[in-house]
């Protein structure tokens, strides 16, 4: 009996899976079976977990048309597929992009090197002078429903802080139109590309006052509460 059992269990699946809207992120491995799995809940749990998700990974989409995936006999093997949660999928080239980014770095079954890491050879954190590239993750100012977005600019664009709000416009889509200053998490306003750290959280803010809210408590995982430690897993 067992036996037959084993003889009708469907093959283990491999599949990758990439993070909504992070075009760095090299994308995580699973191996998708009955015994591990059993019900698609669980996997995006485990989904969740893995790629540290800012927020509960809630569907999982095909790459490059954004079709979403409603259970798992519909993952297919040796595919990729796009986690993301409540929010819009974000149409990037994650099967292309990101890997060419992210060169040198060790495989994806090995820890995986932060682009902090890469980009700033002065370390991890630090100041922007001291760093080639600058990444941060940014609120939405008032909005406690939208995961914070990964905010990746070149030096050069961070020292020009009329071109730094005008990618945040672009990226934060505010109601309240052009984002007309970034506000760090206790609300302190930052005047310039020079006060900048990289790896840090801050707020994008319309003509309205900044809104004092628990963005990093709400919206950040308890296990990437870490200040971005994610990167280094």
């Amino acid at each position: 009996m067992s036996s037959c059992g084993l003889a009708l269990a469907p093959p283990a699946k491999n599949v990758v899976v990439y993070r909504n809207g992070d075009p760095f992120f090299p994308g995580k491995k699973f191996v998708v079976n009955q015994r591990r799995f059993l019900t698609f809940e669980a996997f995006l749990n485990e989904v969740t977990k893995s790629i540290r998700a800012p927020l509960a990974v809630r569907n999982i989409y095909t790459p490059r048309h954004g079709h979403c995936v409603a259970e798992l006999g519909d993952l297919q093997d040796g595919c990729q597929y796009v986690a993301a949660g409540f929010e819009k999928f974000k149409k990037l080239d994650y099967l292309n992009h990101g890997r060419k980014e992210l060169r040198g770095t060790r495989n994806s079954e090995g820890p995986q090197v932060s682009p902090r890491a890469e980009w700033g050879q002065a370390g991890a954190t630090g100041p922007l002078h001291a760093l080639a590239c600058f990444y941060s993750s940014v609120f939405r100012n008032g909005d406690l429903l939208s995961p914070p977005f990964p905010l990746l600019l070149s030096k050069s664009t961070s020292l020009q802080w009329d071109a730094l709000l005008a990618t945040l416009t672009e990226k934060a889509d505010l109601r309240s139109g052009a984002v007309n200053k970034l506000c760090r998490l206790d609300g302190t306003q930052v005047s310039n590309g020079e006060e900048l750290v990289n790896g840090d959280y801050y707020v994008a803010v319309g003509k309205e006052e900044y809104k004092k809210l628990p963005y990093f408590e709400l919206l950040v995982p308890q296990e990437s509460a870490h200040r971005m430690l994610w990167y280094v897993d």
